[in-house]
């Protein structure tokens, strides 16, 4: 989702939010014919993503700035580790500066993130997911960020996926075959290529939503012994999703109760910004 197209608009946008009449300080301070040389750089460890926005952020300001990656998204970086270098106008460089470093920032805290959720469930065979809890406007970037960290996607948008919530299921009512019956009627008049899940908070909603021939289901907030318990049930017939407030302390015990899929909230609702700065020397 993280077309050319995506990132253009979004930056575009950045760039009026940061400037909107111009750069003032750089106007009047720096010469007109001052060309930087510059380097962003990690000041902490962690994992790359955006180094494609960041180039296309600077270029956007001013198309004669080169911008050379150092490094590929998803590598690790390690405090000092050089991940780009840029050479152009100088009041250009310092304008596009920030609203680059606030791209590349997020996104490879996201990926610093997922990074260490995906390295906490390594040989189980469980899939990290995230989830639609993303910053408005910037879903594609965040959702590619989870990638870089070795992560998968869930459903991009309400458009994509039948996925059936705790409040779905309320206004059907507690009647177990009303819901059964409103799920098989779902799924006959979906197309075949369409994915169909259906959260559940309670072991016993479950008898109801598996005779509905789901492709998946959502253990919502449930305790480890039920998550071992609701994984037997499903005996194969559907993919099984833990979900609900999941943190890494944990994650390797949600992991090992045989479930297919964690999503995490957090990857991208409540994530830190790795620290990237740049690093700016002027040759006039």
């Amino acid at each position: 989702m993280l077309t050319d197209a995506v990132i253009a608009t979004a930056v575009a946008a950045a760039l009026h939010e940061d400037a909107p009449w111009g750069d003032v300080t750089g106007e009047v301070l720096v010469p007109s014919d001052a060309v930087a040389s510059a380097r962003m750089v990690a000041r902490q460890p962690g994992v790359l993503a955006g180094v494609g926005v960041v180039a296309a952020t600077f270029t956007a300001v001013d198309p004669t700035i080169a911008v050379r990656p150092e490094r590929e998204d998803g590598d690790g970086l390690v405090a000092g580790t050089v991940v780009a270098t840029i050479v152009g106008p100088a009041r250009g460089v310092l304008r596009a500066e920030r609203v680059a470093l606030n791209f590349a920032q997020r996104m490879s805290g996201i990926a610093t993130a997922t990074r260490a959720y995906v390295d906490a469930v390594a040989g189980t065979g469980v899939r990290i997911v995230d989830t639609r809890k993303t910053t408005p406007g910037l879903r594609a970037f965040e959702r590619y960020a989870v990638r870089c960290g070795g992560g998968h996607n869930h459903r991009y948008s309400l458009s994509d996926a039948v996925m059936a919530k705790d409040n779905h299921l309320a206004v059907l009512g507690d009647d177990p075959e009303r819901i059964t019956a409103a799920l098989r009627a779902a799924r006959a008049a979906l197309p075949h290529t369409v994915h169909l899940e259906v959260e559940v908070d309670r072991l016993d909603q479950l008898d109801a939503v598996l005779a509905a021939g789901v492709d998946t289901v959502m253990l919502d907030n449930f305790s480890l012994e039920d998550l071992r318990t609701g994984v037997e049930k499903v005996d194969g017939r559907a993919l099984v999703e833990a979900s609900g407030g999941i943190t890494l302390p944990g994650i390797r015990d949600v992991a090992e109760t045989g479930v297919d899929l964690i999503s995490v909230g957090a990857l991208t609702h409540s994530v830190t910004a790795l620290d990237l700065g740049l690093d700016v020397e002027v040759a006039v």
